[in-house]
């Protein structure tokens, strides 16, 4: 096992195209599940612009985000004023119920206080009907899961000091903190939670805002998405599920409820592959005090006929995996416990929790691979150079070793900007695990049968030879 953390360059340890994305990314998609929610990022135009495109060319939805526009004279002098007038025009233009105000590695560098300047722009100006609510996401500090939970876990925080009352029977209620879920992943997260008959509360909600329906008209703000009244009930709840284990205690949602309001919190890895989903339903049936539906056994049941399926060809696959931490640990568990070999499971995240947890899960299968973490695609490439991967899973920033090694490459994740459905794209429960389980062998055999007859031929006329 390996780690690109200790990995010497010539040019200062310098990365090349890291394996990630900012903070202020992931707090603009959290923002995006929250119902009547604008973003507005204090720091320059071209982190906006940055953000925007991405999410808008991964969703294929429009995305508005705003931005203080800092400048050199913000920079030196300080950003209240941009900040001031970008909150009051985005409030006037939108009318949003909710504004996620969001630092920058700029605006944190200049030190200014976003607390205090949203402070000072309710005395300028009516905003009794918006919530204000600042977000520390210095990109410097972490990459967009690190600024996606923390979003989170600030909106929460910000509706929990608020002291709304309790509604009646809100303590019935289950919050669920969903990351790397793809639009598709939540709608069938809702399905299992009906069939369960659990009342959840989806955090953040993006199935029915970056995978719209067709309008006539375009909305400024969808009103689809977690209400916040939602977040207001949530320390209430009779316990918290949060999918995505692997960040750091302090940006954790499920961690912050218990720790301050008594909510049970059941951290769990992405319920993807047999194993992770197992714990996933455990604990469902577990809050609800009542065995697994029929209708869920047999989801399972199906799974595993379909890895019965597969598994003659599941061994004929050598695969790379990269993205953002908890996708790659769900993904890892799918293909190990289908039998394929991991050559290389990487992670632009620094977390030691992921690489832990991922080698005590290669050990369980007695296997062995490299593991990179805080790392970036040069790095990537290298490994991956020369080696016998015959399949990348990650996301578009991968295709360029797509393109230079010829290697084949199936696009999941955050972000997918040369392929479309990527928000569509289910991975998760039985349901999904079996579509993605299949989605790859089929890849291995599509390479199998292309590859048969050059193989037999090669092996004819070198017998042939060592004859002669």
């Amino acid at each position: 096992m390996s780690d690109s953390s200790t990995r010497e360059r010539n040019y200062v340890n310098m990365q090349v195209n890291p394996c990630k994305m900012c903070m202020p990314m992931g707090g603009s998609l959290a923002l995006k599940g929250i119902r009547g929610a604008m973003t507005i990022i204090h720091g320059s135009q071209g982190c906006s612009t940055y953000i925007r495109r991405h999410m808008a060319a991964h969703f294929n939805e429009p995305v508005d985000i705003a931005s203080s526009s800092l400048s050199e004279e913000g920079t030196v002098y300080g950003g209240a004023k941009n900040l001031k007038i970008g909150i009051a025009n985005l409030v006037e233009m939108y009318k949003p119920e909710v504004v996620g105000v969001l630092t920058t590695c700029l605006a944190e560098t200049i030190g200014d206080d976003i607390e205090r300047i949203i402070r000072e722009v309710r005395k300028i100006g009516d905003f009794s009907d918006v919530d204000l609510i600042p977000i520390a996401t210095p990109g410097y500090a972490g990459s967009q899961a690190e600024g996606y939970f923390s979003t989170i876990r600030a909106i929460t925080k910000y509706y929990s000091e608020k002291n709304m009352p309790r509604k009646e029977g809100s303590h019935q209620k289950v919050n669920v903190i969903v990351s790397n879920a793809t639009c598709e992943d939540i709608r069938e997260l809702k399905r299992i939670f009906n069939v369960m008959d659990i009342d959840a509360t989806i955090v953040p909600d993006i199935s029915d805002v970056l995978d719209a329906p067709y309008m006539e008209e375009y909305q400024k703000l969808s009103s689809e998405g977690t209400p916040k009244e939602a977040f207001e009930q949530m320390r209430y709840a009779k316990a918290t599920v949060e999918l995505g284990d692997l960040v750091d205690h302090r940006y954790s949602t499920a961690a912050y409820l218990e720790d301050n309001y008594g909510v049970k919190s059941y951290r769990l890895p992405l319920p993807i592959g047999i194993n992770n989903t197992d714990k996933m339903m455990r604990v469902l049936a577990e809050i609800r005090q009542k065995e697994l539906p029929e209708a869920i056994n047999k989801e399972r049941g199906r799974l595993i006929d379909g890895m019965i399926d597969a598994h003659k060809h599941s061994a004929l696959g050598v695969i790379a995996v990269f993205g953002d931490m908890d996708l790659v640990y769900g993904i890892s568990a799918l293909l190990l416990e289908n039998g394929m070999k991991i050559h290389l499971a990487a992670t632009g995240t620094a977390q030691k929790k992921f690489k832990e947890q991922l080698q005590s899960l290669a050990d369980c299968y007695d296997q062995s691979l490299t593991i990179f973490q805080d790392t970036d695609f040069e790095t990537i490439h290298e490994a991956i150079h020369d080696s016998e991967v015959n399949l990348m899973i990650g996301h578009s920033d991968g295709k360029f070793i797509w393109e230079k090694e010829g290697i084949d490459f199936i696009r999941v994740g955050f972000p997918v900007h040369d392929h479309v459905g990527a928000q569509r794209k289910l991975m998760m429960g039985y349901r999904g695990s079996l579509f993605f389980l299949d989605e790859i062998v089929n890849h291995l055999l599509d390479q199998k049968h292309i590859n048969y007859r050059k193989r037999m031929y090669d092996a004819y006329y070198l017998q042939k030879e060592v004859a002669e």
